[in-house]
């Protein structure tokens, strides 16, 4: 071969050369890049599993208790969405403000809005209220209450209707005491200064609320707090409802008496084994269904 055919093949070689070369720079620096990728990736992943989840948070503040159905409550998240247990059905019981079955006492200035009944006694265990019993016979009117008083021995139908009520508040309250609690002992008792969420609640000794509680959830959320003692709220201390939670869907089954403080502020259906007694100025919004005696002092009772 001549020496001028040698040169071109030489200069191809080179070329080839140099491009393979170029070739294995690309590919080993691409290496590291994908390799620096994956291992910020994980890191990222760890890093996010290490730090402490909402829920963590919540669970360490010995200031909030949630429900057990509540998962948006638990992490502290702005709206609430849990709904909690099913709904207590108070039946015909539902129709009155106060229902009792041994009877209902005043003094002072009570305003009642809704009506009131007993039931299997007597419109003389009706005490305090200035009854008027009307032409009907079938009830009495009071200043002191909007709606009507209803007793026992008023006439048809007004005996079978509060034998029916009184039975359907016995029902609910058996209903209310039946149900599967998600938090038990909550607070040992005292549930003054907690957040509460949506659902069941059971204790088996007395509650007290000696500083403001809140429940707070949506319009349609339920709290049922089961009581095997008593229960009692302190002088000017408040269940404060939150995010739309409504008192007609808060339900107090309590085996012992039931004492609001004066000038306290209640929300919910007591549905109470004994007796109900509201201090001197005390508010409820909702309902007192007692299956002995109701005593009031200068109360506002409105009926949710």
């Amino acid at each position: 071969m001549n020496r001028k055919a040698i040169v071109p093949i030489k200069l191809v070689a080179v070329v080839l050369l140099i491009g393979i070369v170029a070739a294995g720079c690309a590919s080993s620096g691409a290496s590291p890049s994908g390799s620096t990728s994956q291992t910020s990736t994980a890191g990222s992943s760890q890093s996010a599993s290490a730090i402490p989840t909402p829920t963590d948070s919540a669970s360490s503040s010995a200031t909030v208790s949630t429900g057990p159905t509540s998962t948006a409550a638990a992490t502290n998240a702005p709206a609430l969405t849990a709904a909690g247990p099913a709904s207590v059905d108070l039946g015909t019981a539902g129709n009155y403000v106060l229902l009792s079955k041994a009877g209902i006492s005043t003094t002072g200035a009570t305003k009642i809005t809704g009506s009131i009944g007993v039931s299997p006694i007597a419109a003389t265990a009706i005490t305090g209220f200035g009854l008027v019993r009307d032409s009907s016979g079938t009830f009495s009117r009071s200043s002191l209450v909007t709606a009507r008083v209803y007793a026992a021995n008023y006439s048809v139908p007004t005996p079978s209707t509060l034998t029916v009520a009184v039975k359907d508040m016995e029902t609910a309250y058996t209903d209310a005491a039946g149900r599967a609690a998600g938090a038990t002992g909550l607070g040992a008792g005292k549930i003054g200064g907690l957040t509460l969420a949506p659902g069941v609640y059971k204790w088996g000794t007395d509650v007290t609320i000696p500083t403001n509680v809140t429940l707070s959830g949506g319009k349609n959320d339920v709290w049922i707090f089961q009581i095997a003692g008593t229960l009692s709220i302190s002088s000017a201390t408040k269940v404060i409802l939150a995010g739309g939670a409504q008192a007609k869907n808060i339900f107090w089954q309590v085996a012992g008496t039931t004492t609001l403080g004066t000038t306290s502020t209640f929300n919910g259906n007591i549905l109470d084994k004994k007796n109900i007694a509201l201090r001197t100025g005390a508010v409820l919004n909702g309902r007192a269904l007692a299956q002995t005696a109701i005593t009031l002092q200068a109360n506002k009772i409105t009926k949710v």
